[in-house]
């Protein structure tokens, strides 16, 4: 019997939470993608970029829901990035980058919502993350693909990604691989 399941979600830059989730237990594939957008065929990163397509920047999470909770991951994706600014991660800023939870189905809605309930107490400035329905998900072309890893010497990577990684690690080192 399988247990894996999908988690869609965009934090900002979808490098960073592509490296965030690579390093939790029970997630079995990353892949960096575009969605929630309203321009017609499968969008590119430069067109992402331009702001004017309506996607975000996400990842699609396949993880064995018998180690680690679609809730648990949820919690992990709200104290790994800045979900109280609107449409903006640190210096990345448009409609591209927003906080946002695409949920699958009606029970990982009722999650996201809860979770997002949960943690409000925890921030100082409202919670802005969205949560909508997933439609179409497209692959982020191929060298966007386990960006971090690959490219860990470039300044983006040594300044915005590794210091998340350090969060991850002091607040949920439990649940790293």
């Amino acid at each position: 019997m399988s247990n894996m399941e999908v988690m869609t979600v965009g934090g900002g830059c979808f490098w960073c939470t592509e490296a965030v989730f690579q390093q939790v237990k029970g997630v079995e594939k990353v892949v960096s993608g575009y969605t929630g957008g309203t321009a017609p065929g499968k969008p590119t990163y430069r067109e992402i970029c331009s702001g004017l397509t309506g996607h975000a920047e996400v990842v699609q999470v396949t993880f064995d829901a018998s180690v680690i909770s679609y809730e648990e991951l949820l919690v992990i994706f709200m104290t790994t990035h800045d979900p109280t600014t609107l449409n903006r991660q640190g210096a990345d800023v448009g409609t591209q980058y927003r906080s946002v939870i695409f949920y699958h189905n009606e029970t990982q809605k009722e999650f996201a919502q809860a979770v997002i309930d949960q943690m409000k107490p925890y921030y100082d400035a409202p919670i802005v993350t969205e949560v909508s329905p997933l439609e179409t998900f497209y692959e982020a072309e191929a060298d966007h693909q386990d960006y971090y890893n690959r490219n860990q010497g470039q300044g983006y990577c040594n300044y915005v990604i590794t210091p998340k990684l350090a969060k991850l690690r002091k607040l949920h080192l439990d649940k790293l691989k």
